[in-house]
């Protein structure tokens, strides 16, 4: 198993949230804010979730609060947001960080020295692609779009 797989993160809904059983599948890790301008990236998380979760695909939304304050209210109030203004199915975490010193272990997996690619994560809505063996294969910027077709193409060639 992949460090990726090892990792067992605290799920929104107060859960033990482990990522083992994501083996095997393609996995889009996003960090998530509930008062971004990018926000409205849930719809498109959600609608590429749906359509391809068949063939083996997993979007895992991160909330994060290191962006200007953008993801202020406690994981019930995000859990609600989501459900009620997206209507988001995929798994999600609480909060964490994903930069500085406090940086959660799974983004320094990412994001860290010796990462694929590494470097500080820029803003919300950052998203990683993972391989179903739990390799880094692409990095996007928070502006990709789920519905940009660089990304899409990536998904559908790591799903094979």
């Amino acid at each position: 198993m992949s460090a990726f797989h090892d990792l067992t993160l605290h799920g929104l809904d107060g859960k033990d949230l482990p990522l083992a059983p994501l083996k095997g599948k393609v996995v889009l890790v996003v960090n998530v804010a509930s008062k971004c301008g990018l926000t409205p990236q849930y719809a498109g998380l959600e609608k590429l979730y749906q359509q391809y979760r068949d063939r083996g695909f997993v979007v895992l939304g991160l909330p994060c609060n290191q962006f200007a304050g953008q993801e202020p209210g406690s994981e019930a109030e995000i859990q609600s947001f989501c459900s009620l203004n997206y209507g988001v199915s995929f798994p999600m975490s609480g909060k964490l960080d994903v930069n500085g010193s406090e940086r959660h272990p799974l983004y320094r997996l990412l994001a860290g020295e010796g990462a694929e690619f590494p470097g500080d994560i820029t803003w919300n809505f950052e998203k990683f692609l993972l391989a179903p063996d739990g390799r880094v294969l692409h990095r996007f910027s928070p502006r990709t779009t789920p519905e940009d077709p660089a990304l899409i193409q990536a998904i559908e060639k790591a799903l094979g």
